[in-house]
């Protein structure tokens, strides 16, 4: 073998040998969060129909229930991003799976008892949006140990890619299961997903670095301000948020006005509108599996502003459907808005991951989502009003080009002379 063959081989061995496809522990926990999420929206569809189906509740409380699954991020993401950065993460995701396995696996137990109430249903759904909390920052927290800072682009794009699929195929799990087992003990499925994502999870060899010692007179507040103060200072992660804060205000009116639009607009049936509205998962799915291929040719730190300036730009399209054949504009444009927005959360999170010190990890992911997650509430309340007072179309196009238009808030930012991700802040 020649020395140039050589160089090349031992250059391909190390890179094959690099490939996340070959990485036990990220597989591990790729496999555990993918169980997870499927679990988690098979329970979105499972939890309001027990409700619904055995205690005969009525809307205000499907209501209230559809509120307590979310209401955790509100009250507990703050603290949660504290609490994780003192503490092992992997020891919380799989302390927050077993306590979900439990939890949701109370709603089966209680309703082969026929003691089932719609009070347990509330703190069922409340306790475990916060077990999900915790989780969901604990392991986006966790990733960057687990991994070279190289591949957290392609990481992030598989987790993405399942956390669309779940969206698109948990639902329709979701109700399949009802139709043949029943919404409680549909439960049951989610509550074994945990426990599956618990064996992944301890199944992982690596071991994390432990945690700073706490200072002892250090209070909670001031861990949390810490979180608030580094995203804050940042200008670019500054302006991340602000983007994706903004992008999710004027989501949060697309979700509220989709549907009305289908079924009001443009006369599609209810049984379609499901169909046509799974056209962002599938976009999501494809910016997850392409997202790092993209980085690589367009630079990991430019896509970001790029995959909502330009990639999301065509994604108005939806709103100029109309009936009959003129209805597939609205799956294109809604595809189309789930693939840039999937590439660019792959981007920005990777970005965040790789500036972000290790003792700031779990606050810093924390704080951003306390941020951008209480925006989409917002916009759908602004999106019902505007529908009502200008019509469904019109405040559909302001909808779409809101969400284009907070792309500018990342092009008007440091990133714009960049074109890769710096190394990753010391510790």
């Amino acid at each position: 073998m020649t020395e140039v063959a050589k160089d090349l081989h031992d250059v391909r061995s190390e890179a094959e040998g690099r490939s996340l496809w070959r990485q036990r522990d990220f597989i591990l926990l790729w496999s555990g969060q993918t169980v997870s999420e499927m679990g988690s929206a098979v329970t979105r569809v499972a939890l309001p129909l027990v409700a619904v189906v055995a205690l005969h509740a009525s809307t205000f409380q499907v209501g209230l229930l559809t509120a307590a699954t979310t209401l955790a991020f509100a009250i507990v993401a703050l603290p949660a991003g504290a609490i994780v950065d003192r503490h092992s993460k992997r020891k919380i995701m799989i302390v927050c799976d077993l306590l979900r396995l439990l939890i949701l696996g109370s709603v089966p137990l209680a309703s082969a008892f026929d003691v089932l109430t719609i009070g347990q249903l509330y703190l069922v759904a409340l306790a475990a949006g916060v077990c999900t909390v915790f989780f969901d920052v604990s392991y986006q927290s966790y990733l960057p140990s687990l991994i070279r800072t190289d591949d957290l682009m392609e990481a992030n794009g598989k987790l993405g890619t399942t956390m669309s699929f779940a969206q698109l195929g948990g639902p329709s799990m979701g109700g399949g299961l009802v139709a043949l087992v029943g919404a409680a003990m549909a439960i049951v499925v989610d509550a074994l997903s945990y426990g599956l994502s618990m064996l992944a999870i301890l199944g992982i060899r690596k071991r994390e670095e432990p945690p700073p010692a706490p200072a002892a007179d250090e209070p909670l507040r001031r861990r949390i301000t810490e979180g608030l103060r580094f995203v804050l200072a940042n200008p670019i992660l500054r302006r991340v948020v602000a983007c994706t804060g903004t992008g999710n205000l004027f989501s949060g009116m697309t979700a509220a006005l989709a549907m009305v639009f289908l079924v009001r607009e443009l006369d599609v049936s209810p049984a379609m509108t499901g169909l046509i509205l799974a056209g962002s998962a599938i976009g999501g799915m494809a910016g997850g599996a392409f997202a790092g291929r993209l980085a690589q040719k367009i630079g990991t730190a430019r896509i970001i502003w790029m995959s909502v300036l330009v990639f999301s730009a065509p994604q108005v399209i939806a709103a100029a459907a109309w009936k009959g054949w003129g209805v597939l504009l609205f799956p294109l444009g809604w595809g189309i808005a789930g693939f840039a927005f999937m590439v660019y959360n792959i981007a920005q999170v990777t970005y965040r991951q790789a500036v972000t010190p290790p003792e700031l990890m779990g606050r810093m992911n924390a704080a951003v989502r306390w941020i951008v997650w209480g925006t989409m509430p917002l916009g759908s309340i602004l999106g019902g009003a505007l529908g009502t007072m200008i019509g469904v179309r019109p405040a559909l196009v302001v909808a779409f080009v809101g969400s284009w238009a907070a792309g500018w808030f990342v092009f008007f930012s440091p990133l714009r002379r960049m074109r890769d991700i710096p190394q990753p802040a010391a510790s």
